[in-house]
Formats: structure tokens, sequence, C-alpha cells
């Protein structure tokens, strides 16, 4: 869960099974479209540090921008390790060497 505003210090929050909410990260801008990889790793559309894109946060809370672009507002993994990046205007369905997680069991 996000809550974006026009700051530079945004939280990713998680909820867990009891519906407390925590802090997961602070320290982005503007985020939204959250996915996940079949790592745990969470893909947030933001900025950090300056450069708007995709954000990279590791479970252990370790954050890097994996696609740069503008306009970036959200993303979806696809089947055959491809995903969808949404930007304000259109989409783009991109090959990446990255399974996503799947939301029903297979």
């Amino acid at each position: 869960m996000t809550g974006p505003t026009t700051s530079s210090f945004d939280c990713v929050h998680r909820i867990d099974p009891q519906g407390t909410v925590h802090s997961f990260f602070r320290g982005l801008g503007r985020p939204q479209g959250l996915a996940f990889d079949a790592l745990g790793n969470l893909y947030v559309a933001a900025s950090l540090s300056g450069k708007r894109g995709i954000v990279k946060i590791t479970p252990e809370g370790n954050a890097s921008l994996e696609v740069a672009g503008y306009g970036l507002v959200g993303l979806a993994f696809a089947p055959g390790r491809s995903v969808i990046l949404a930007t304000t205007d259109a989409g783009h369905h991109l090959s990446w060497n990255n399974p996503g997680l799947a939301l029903l069991p297979e």
C-alpha cells in the first residue's frame, strides 16, 4: 500500500495478516503501481534520489532504480518473463528476465 504525495519521503506500507500497518520503506517520491517478483522483491513506480522510474526494493529494504523513465506510473508482471509498464499515456510490453509472483496458485 502506498500513499503518494508530492514529498520525496513517501512510504510503502506493509499490512500484516492481523491488519496492523507497518512502514516498510521510506524515501520514495510519489510511489504508485506495485508488483512483486517471485523472489519477494517489490517493484514500485516512483522517484528515488531524484530519478523517476521503476524502483526495486528487496525484502531487506534495499532500494535501487531498475528502469529509468519519466511518466512511469505502474507495472505488472506478465507471462513469459515479461512486464507491462504503464506511463501516463501508454502501456508497453517488454521482455524482462524476471518472473513475477503468481497471484493464484498454478
